[in-house]
């Protein structure tokens, strides 16, 4: 079946299966499907942000930018419990497979919600948002994607993204810093992934 995994509606069959993953050292549990990015597997990218990446921040809003089936999300939910994580993705398939997960791994504080409607829920900032951006959306929507996004963040608030090299990972670099004027820098490489640290100068 040839679809993308940010289409809205996968026309692929919704049939879930169960894999063991590991997220920033914690075993769990999960269910995945055909249809949503990296469906099968934790993805390497994502692996690399989450064994990069320090603790986030113990409150506030914290946001998952194209959840997939959540890894994310969950790693966010665990590490902090007093904040609100919300995963933010256009596929409704991807949507109800973090909900699940969220729900069946005791994670109260996760809200998932398609962009529109996440919107309204980040209206007062976010203190942090991580995200494997899709990259294969092309240039022009990706960039009008993390303007959006990354323009939500709040005063002091930060953004980590993981993207490969061989698919724009310095050339995305130089863009935020250049046209969305944050302040940048590389949090790590590893396996062929850069991960960046966007921040937002306090007030």
């Amino acid at each position: 079946m040839n679809e993308h995994y940010f289409s809205a509606r996968p026309a692929s069959p919704a049939e879930t299966r169960v894999i063991d993953v590991v997220l920033r050292g914690r075993p769990v549990r999960v269910r995945t499907a055909p249809g949503v990015f990296s469906g099968d597997r934790l993805d390497p990218g994502t692996r690399v942000l989450l064994d990069a990446a320090p603790e986030p921040v113990p409150t506030g809003t914290l946001v998952d930018l194209g959840c997939g089936w959540g890894p994310i999300t969950l790693a966010l939910a665990d590490a902090a419990p007093d904040a609100r994580v919300v995963a933010v993705d256009v596929n409704e398939r991807a949507r109800d497979l973090t909900a699940r997960n969220a729900t069946a791994l005791g994670y109260g504080n996760v809200v998932v919600a398609d962009p529109e409607d996440a919107a309204d829920l980040v209206a007062d900032g976010i203190d942090e948002l991580w995200s494997n951006p899709p990259i294969r959306i092309g240039k022009q929507a990706l960039h009008e994607l993390l303007r959006t996004w990354l323009g939500r963040l709040a005063p002091g608030g930060r953004a980590l993204l993981v993207v490969s090299k061989n698919l724009g990972g310095d050339s995305l670099h130089r863009w935020i810093e250049s046209e969305l004027a944050l302040p940048t820098s590389r949090l790590a490489s590893a396996k062929g992934f850069r991960v960046l640290d966007v921040r937002r100068p306090s007030a």
